[in-house]
């Protein structure tokens, strides 16, 4: 592990102000950088095609970055191909290339470590009892297996004594979600699923329940097309919930498989935030500079978890603008982030769901 990265997760996740992360972060994304053009031919000639061979960056928004739809295309690894453990793939429609990210012991352990440490900064040290929004039929049935699925999976690690507050048809199950909260008996618990069937098939369809979620804490993510064609926003989401059940802690997060274990996590304001090893620069879709903050542009993520593929920095296919910097709310620093949208047709020109389970 780079010597950057140790010293960002040997702070408190979220904490780290933005002079400070901005010169830990170049140090580790110029030896990110150089580790992948020794490893990855692929990789070299992008570099040096594209970007001129440049290895050593004097700022973090000048460290060279690929479009993430190159994932779909190219296969791009820095290790050895029997040394990786699992290959992870983005979701995808039938017959729509999927992203493909190669993952070996070191940079699973490091994905899980990482992430661990963003959840416990909401959810505390020790594991919840975890009410799971969805169908346990998610992962049990291949007909559903998919990014989703190994989603599910993936973040049951942090929660115990799980239920499901769906039935295989996703149609609501009230007698386990009593179980649940008679067993919990008012203590802490961990709640999660994603963000449209959380309002789809938990909001619309229990609403009327009577159920008290004040002890809860939600983690949700992924479906806010789903939740925009119902004229739905953040703040909407979060008001309704807080009325029907009574729940006041949620934390909506963004993250892709491109950059397994990195996640821009919801604060006390509303906003988007990145963990200490992480950042976001927002460019302008026309020159790719980088956009003021406040002005909206196309997303570019840094981070310095990727060492089996080169990940480090990647240029999105997401509209977002950066909102605040070091408000310091609660002690989340570093830039505060609202994500506006995809790009139109998802098309960057002019350059070249979900958290996935890595075990």
């Amino acid at each position: 592990m780079i010597a950057a990265l140790e010293t960002a997760m040997s702070q408190v996740p979220y904490s780290m102000a933005y002079d400070a992360r901005e010169a830990l972060l170049k140090d580790g994304l110029n030896a990110l950088t150089a580790q992948h053009y020794a490893a990855c031919e692929p990789y070299r000639r992008i570099i040096d095609g594209y970007w001129k061979g440049a290895t050593n960056a004097q700022s973090v928004d000048a460290v060279p970055y690929l479009p993430v739809s190159l994932f779909k295309t190219q296969k791009l690894m820095s290790v050895a191909p029997e040394a990786v453990r699992v290959t992870l793939t983005s979701s995808g429609t039938t017959g729509q290339a999927v992203s493909r990210i190669f993952m070996d012991a070191e940079a699973s352990s490091i994905q899980q470590r990482a992430l661990a440490s963003s959840l416990m900064h909401v959810l505390g040290k020790k594991r919840l009892p975890m009410l799971v929004i969805d169908t346990d039929a998610v992962f049990k049935d291949p007909r559903y297996m998919s990014a989703r699925g190994a989603g599910v999976l993936g973040i049951m690690r942090y929660g115990r004594n799980h239920a499901f507050a769906l039935t295989p048809n996703l149609q609501p199950d009230f007698d386990a979600v009593r179980a649940f909260l008679d067993d919990v008996n008012g203590e802490p618990f961990f709640m999660f699923g994603f963000t449209y069937l959380v309002w789809i098939n938990f909001y619309e369809q229990f609403r009327d329940a009577g159920l008290d979620l004040s002890n809860g804490i939600l983690i949700h993510s992924g479906g806010w097309k789903k939740m925009i064609e119902r004229a739905v926003d953040n703040i909407q989401f979060r008001s309704a919930l807080g009325q029907a059940f009574k729940l006041k802690k949620i934390h909506n997060f963004y993250g892709m498989v491109e950059q397994i274990g990195s996640i821009l996590l919801e604060g006390p304001d509303g906003l988007l935030y990145p963990p200490n090893f992480s950042d976001v620069i927002i460019r302008d879709p026309v020159t790719w500079e980088v956009a003021p903050n406040g002005t909206p542009g196309v997303v570019q993520t840094v981070s310095l978890l990727p060492h089996s593929y080169p990940g480090h920095s990647l240029l999105t296919e997401d509209l977002g603008v950066i909102e605040t910097v070091d408000a310091g709310i609660n002690g989340w620093m570093g830039k505060g982030v609202r994500i506006i949208g995809r790009v139109p047709k998802a098309e960057l020109r002019g350059c070249s769901d979900v958290i996935a389970a890595a075990a």
